[in-house]
């Protein structure tokens, strides 16, 4: 037969797939397609299950046998361009899907490579594959990739599907149906949930294409979307692979930037250009909080109001009704991070020796002291508080309630944004505190900088010298490294450790900035984390703390290993604790 008789042969059959379900005990047939759009289904009779069966199996023969013919065209030449077929969606098939894939051919890939090419080449079929995170985490480059290195005898059997806002699941399905009477096995859909209809048909992808050989690959932005689409129409019909946390580890390996300190400034995205890290998303405050109104707030926003028809906005419903939902997460995000901003301000006034700085203010004036109450730390920091708890009542019409702020919090939490670090008190155990963590951790840091730099701007240092005010800022940046140094590490520590409890250990008189436990086998590591290069006895003073030692050894087995992590050269043990290179314990777990 030829390619139309082919074609006229396959539309005469059944198109969909067969699937079987057990109810109560008893094992049921099902027979799913899709018409107008719609997912439909119907239990399969005895004495028709093995005539339908045939007719599927032929079918997908057919379609085998038409792919073979249409591998042997030769798509660049003008008549194939005519012949090439139509569809309601941007579809990147043969020469223009090569020359997409082509352009990263370069670049280096993450380590979630594996598990998408594992998918790609597996046998198993009825579940699709999702790729989600937010932007720029490399969701899209990670499909280019795996175009790009697919097998040759492939090739002709894929095609990426570019998704915008004006189309509907009913277009993808046209196409999906013609795609797969024309042979296509490997199908990529990027940018997936920006489709209204999504969520309440996402079983489409798995029960009827999926289902029939296809395999399927999703991606999009709102991460959201995609965990509540796994919770309902996908259950246990999907494969999840999150983008959003970049390990250190990840960021070294793939952009080639092997400073943690540039890690913290802008860590958290896969932007690139060529062989250049763009440092321009969280490089602003603009900058920064487009990313968060774009990536954060109208991803969850966009996710409620498309997932069960819009009636899971919960608490928040009064927030979107009023259109402040969208800047409302924006202020929560922004809040989070100006509350670890000013607990480390307040920790570095009480911690740090400012007297340099003083001496200097304290320059051609006869009465110094009123400069000096002025750079009191609780008055600064009260001072900012004041300042920004005036600026959320001009900026927002209604109030942000603690409700609200929990539930954002929950979905921060899902799009594994932010994680809670525990903070154990030893004399309270029972005292259940966290610390809350961004896995970006460039957002954190700029907007905690961006703060502080309107805080130089404040009256309260209007009157001191630039170099000062300049000395001031560096020093409480550093303190701001410091904390985040330490976030980082036990983040990381606990992600690479599913099976171990990491968390910080306070006592009466100081604290373990990580503990890793291991309940199986009960024993402890502690750990000081320092931002500085250099060694000092100091730093090690509680790790080497009998009572504090003690203590934890009764409650948390055997200590195994006391260390320093610092930005310094790893060396022997001192005391019995060891140093080691932050950067080189992070490129290791």
């Amino acid at each position: 037969m030829n390619a139309e008789e082919i074609l006229k042969k396959i539309d005469s059959l059944p198109s969909g797939g067969l699937t079987t379900k057990t109810i109560r005990g008893k094992a049921y047939t099902y027979y799913q397609w899709t018409e107008n759009g719609k997912q439909r289904s119907r239990i399969v009779k005895e004495d028709e299950h093995e005539y339908l069966k045939q007719q599927i199996e032929e079918r997908k023969s057919l379609q085998t046998q038409l792919s073979n013919l249409e591998s042997h065209k030769n798509l660049d030449t003008s008549e194939a361009q005519e012949e090439a077929p139509t569809f309601i969606t941007d579809v990147r098939i043969g020469k223009t899907l090569k020359d997409f894939a082509a352009s990263i051919k370069d670049y280096k890939k993450r380590e979630l490579y594996s598990a998408l090419e594992q998918y790609v080449y597996s046998d198993s079929h009825d579940k699709v594959f999702i790729l989600y995170g937010l932007r720029r985490t490399g969701k899209t480059t990670l499909i280019r990739q795996i175009i790009y290195n697919i097998k040759d005898e492939d090739r002709n059997k894929t095609v990426f599907i570019q998704i915008n806002s004006t189309n509907t699941l009913a277009d993808v399905n046209k196409d999906l149906r013609k795609l797969e009477t024309l042979g296509y096995k490997y199908v990529f859909i990027d940018e997936v949930t920006m489709m209204d209809d999504y969520i309440q048909g996402a079983a489409l992808f798995s029960d009827v294409f999926a289902s029939s050989g296809m395999k399927i690959v999703l991606s999009g932005t709102d991460s959201l979307g995609f965990v509540f689409s796994e919770d309902e129409q996908l259950y246990d019909r999907c494969i999840l692979l999150h983008t959003t946390f970049i390990p250190f580890r990840e960021f070294s390996n793939v952009l080639g930037i092997h400073d943690i300190d540039q890690y913290m400034e802008f860590g958290g995205t896969m932007s690139q250009s060529g062989d250049n890290y763009n440092k321009g998303i969280f490089g602003t405050k603009k900058s920064t909080a487009d990313y968060v109104n774009t990536a954060i707030a109208r991803n969850i926003q966009h996710s409620l109001k498309n997932y069960q028809y819009g009636s899971h906005f919960r608490n928040l419903k009064s927030l979107y009704d009023k259109g402040e939902l969208t800047s409302a997460i924006n202020r929560i995000v922004e809040d989070m991070n100006h509350e670890f901003t000013i607990e480390v301000l307040t920790r570095a006034f009480k911690s740090h020796d400012f007297g340099s700085a003083k001496d200097i203010m304290r320059k051609d004036r006869e009465n110094p002291t009123d400069i000096l109450d002025d750079v009191d730390g609780e008055k600064i920091t009260e001072r900012l508080k004041k300042f920004l708890k005036i600026r959320n009542k001009e900026e927002q019409k209604i109030d942000i309630q603690d409700v609200h702020r929990l539930e954002i919090k929950e979905y921060l939490d899902l799009l594994d944004l932010t994680c809670d670090i525990p903070l154990v008190n030893m004399n309270d155990l029972n005292n259940k505190q966290v610390t809350t963590v961004f896995s970006q951790p460039g957002l954190r840091y700029s907007q905690a900088e961006s703060l502080i730099k309107s805080l130089m701007m404040d009256e309260t240092f209007k009157n001191v010298d630039a170099q000062v005010r300049k000395r001031i800022t560096e020093r409480i940046l550093d303190d701001i490294k410091g904390r985040m140094l330490e976030e980082i590490v036990q983040l990381e520590t606990k992600k690479a450790n599913p099976n171990l409890e990491v968390f910080k250990l306070q006592f009466a008189v100081g604290e373990f900035d990580m503990v890793v436990y291991d309940p199986e086998n009960v024993c402890c590591k502690i750990y000081e984390i320092k931002h500085s290069k250099e060694k000092s006895p100091f730093q090690y003073r509680h790790l080497i703390n009998e009572d504090n030692c003690k203590q934890t050894e009764f409650r948390f087995g055997k200590i195994l290993e006391k260390v320093v992590l610092y930005r310094g050269e790893s060396c022997s043990e001192e005391n019995g604790v060891q140093y080691k290179n932050v950067e080189d314990y992070l490129m290791e777990i």
